[in-house]
């Protein structure tokens, strides 16, 4: 059997990707959303969230280009007087790695993170990251630990067929040649430890190559060829205008995205195919 998870990424955003969350949900396919904890709509994220149960919402991550949960003080080596982390990730990923001094500052944002999305009320089942930060080694360490004490029970394994990809987007193919290249190798080193830990994981994510341009016409071509067993497709879904997704990401087709996630060809055509779309605790939308 083929079942399918779709995901929206930078739920908390802004109220533009709120919005349009929440519509992916009511007249869409959309199945889960990822809130980013220290972003400016979170609390507005977490009502749309307890207004529709039947959403399910992991962690989104964030330790670059976002807000932290915890203040400058408590994590001086990892953000701005303004609780701001560096908008550079290869910055963040040598450093994260290096520094062995910021460890347990990392630690203790990661762990709050986690710890305020569970204090408003909504119980965590996966986690991802901005950027996929979540597969760097060292913020991987961390969540290995914390993910089993918190009941977290998914995890996205972003890891894409380039093959596949190309087959229906050439664009950026050294690019994306790079990313899959990487990516192999931090799913790699992941992997066992996830396995051992009995972490659910998606055996191929749609996204990572292709990511801001998850569109209707992509879309109806990536789904003939999906592998048998549980695929996540993850978007970044947004209703225009609004200031901070226009500035965070401005190429990216946000409300294209939502268009494909609320599509009746798209539903009807995965109904055709046979294709269970569900979330990660299994629960069945279509």
């Amino acid at each position: 059997m083929k079942q399918l998870i779709l995901t929206s990424d930078d739920f908390g955003l802004s109220s533009g990707v709120n919005r349009a969350v929440e519509q992916g949900w009511k007249h869409g396919i959309l199945t889960c959303a990822s809130i980013m904890p220290g972003a400016a709509a979170f609390d507005e994220a977490v009502d749309i969230a307890r207004r529709n149960p039947g959403l399910q919402v992991g962690l989104h991550l964030t330790l670059v280009q976002g807000k932290a949960v915890l203040p400058p003080a408590e994590i001086p080596d990892l953000v701005d007087g303004t609780g701001q982390f560096t908008d550079n990730p290869v910055a963040a990923g040598f450093r994260y790695f290096f520094d062995r001094g910021i460890y347990c500052q990392l630690k203790r944002e990661i762990e709050a993170q986690i710890t305020r999305v569970r204090d408003a009320g909504i119980l965590l089942t996966h986690i991802d990251g901005h950027l996929n930060i979540h597969l760097h080694p060292t913020v991987f360490r961390i969540l290995s630990e914390l993910m089993p004490r918190y009941g977290i029970t998914s995890f996205r394994l972003s890891q894409e067929r380039l093959s596949h990809n190309l087959r229906f987007d050439g664009q950026r193919k050294l690019g994306k040649y790079i990313e899959t290249v990487i990516f192999s190798f931090l799913t790699g080193h992941a992997r066992p430890e996830l396995d051992r830990l009995g972490i659910r994981c998606a055996g191929e994510v749609k996204g990572v190559l292709t990511s801001g341009r998850m569109t209707e016409a992509y879309i109806l071509k990536i789904i003939e060829g999906l592998q048998d067993g549980l695929t996540e497709f993850y978007f970044h879904p947004g209703i225009l205008p609004d200031d901070e997704i226009s500035r965070r990401m401005p190429d990216y087709h946000h409300q294209e995205e939502l268009a494909a996630i609320v599509s009746p060809i798209v539903r009807t055509r995965l109904e055709t195919l046979q294709v269970q779309v569900q979330n990660y605790r299994g629960e069945v939308k279509c």
